[in-house]
């Protein structure tokens, strides 16, 4: 009976120190650091895949401040567990920025554990400052204001609640035409608002800040170079120039606007009220069509004008014998004389063709110079002169002209 309890332990034993072994053999995280910027603080680690093969492991975080592991039972608080990744953010878990605190990290792999992989941290010595969170340059004159916006922590507030000596340094310089680099200027202040002024006017300058903490000599990077142009006194020439400019854009611009405003005028006077009342083709032959009409003014710029009810042919030729009437002459006298003796006694006024040529041509004369008193004698009696002297009757048939007086 002794002999088998005495196996049963040795078993047990043999369970119990395998088991120990298989756990401690489980590889612990390693290479611990701390990523940290202002009050933003994240571990992360580093684990060896191999030592699972294909099972997957996860990691618990714990932390506890450095005092409490001065006694037996200390208090460790979890922040990530069972967690996959290789890393776990402890910004939110209320970690103060004045104080010192050890972070540990436990491997878990199917029911096995790690041993405690642990890490001293303490925010205000070990977290990194970050630079200002927002810089504007102001130009004021030939001086150039700064201002400056303190890093923010995790909750949007001024890192100066947690660092009483916060200051910024300043680098600028001269930004040259040519492209060559100055030697920077460099200046410290605790001030979030800064005024160079001696710097020269009409020139860029540039900047770099970054933040200072000098009870643990901690320093931020830069931010990126920021530019701007100071100003000085503007040249009176500059002045009269500009105001010229001014006012010769303001002369153009009235008198633009009112070109515009005639032209629009004329287009919209010509669109609904047109002065043309005939189309324009019309209007440029409106000369060539006769006027039935005309105005008194126009009427007595002209001469008379008389319509003869009968013309007569008159044929003057004086090659042919003056005593001789020419053939036809005769009935064409008899028909007249007829035609007279029928006539009334107020008919005495009217003149016949004689029977010679040297009593025709007076009468005809005579007949011309009444009709139209302003006709030339000297012109009839050039015409005269000629070889033939006619006139072409509205009625062929009868070679005397009547005419009344």
């Amino acid at each position: 009976m002794s002999t088998m309890l005495a196996l049963v332990r040795l078993c047990l034993l043999f369970v119990c120190l395998t088991g120990s072994a298989a756990e401690a053999e489980l590889t612990p995280p390693d290479d611990l650091f701390m990523l940290t910027l202002n009050t933003n603080y994240t571990l992360a680690w580093d684990w060896d895949q191999s030592a699972a093969g294909s099972d997957s492991a996860t990691f618990t975080v714990q932390y506890a401040g450095n005092h409490s592991l001065k006694k037996r039972n200390p208090k460790w608080t979890t922040v990530c567990a069972e967690t996959s990744g290789r890393s776990c953010d402890l910004t939110r878990s209320g970690l103060n920025y004045l104080g010192l605190y050890v972070v540990r990290v436990q491997t878990n792999l199917n029911g096995r554990h790690s041993v405690w992989k642990s890490l001293q941290f303490s925010p205000d010595k070990d977290a990194v400052l970050g630079p200002p969170s927002e810089v504007r340059l102001g130009v004021s004159g030939r001086t150039l204001d700064i201002f400056i916006t303190d890093p923010q922590n995790s909750s949007n507030s001024s890192m100066k609640e947690h660092l009483n000596k916060l200051s910024y340094d300043i680098v600028y310089w001269e930004q040259p035409e040519d492209g060559k680099s100055l030697m920077p200027e460099t200046t410290s202040t605790v001030a979030n608002v800064v005024t160079l002024s001696s710097i020269k006017p009409w020139t860029q300058y540039c900047m770099q800040i970054r933040s200072r903490d000098d009870f643990y000599n901690k320093t931020s990077t830069f931010t990126a170079p920021l530019c701007a142009q100071t100003e000085g006194v503007v040249p009176w020439w500059k002045i009269f120039m500009y105001f010229l400019l001014s006012l010769v854009s303001c002369f153009l611009m009235v008198l633009l606007f009112l070109y515009g405003g005639h032209h629009c005028f004329q287009i919209c006077k010509a669109t609904f009220l047109p002065n043309e009342k005939l189309p324009s083709y019309i209007k440029q032959h409106e000369g060539d069509y006769p006027r039935l009409i005309v105005s008194d003014y126009e009427s007595d710029l002209c001469d008379p004008v008389i319509v003869c009810s009968e013309s007569a042919i008159l044929v003057i030729n004086p090659a042919v014998d003056s005593a001789a009437p020419p053939a036809g002459l005769d009935q064409d006298r008899s028909s007249r004389h007829s035609r007279q003796n029928s006539s009334s006694s107020g008919d005495s006024g009217v003149y016949s063709a004689g029977g010679n040529s040297g009593g025709l041509q007076p009468k005809v004369a005579s007949t011309f110079t009444d009709v139209n008193p302003g006709f030339d004698s000297e012109k009839l009696n050039m015409l005269s002169m000629n070889s033939e002297f006619k006139v072409f009757p509205a009625v062929p048939d009868e070679g005397v002209v009547d005419m009344e007086v």
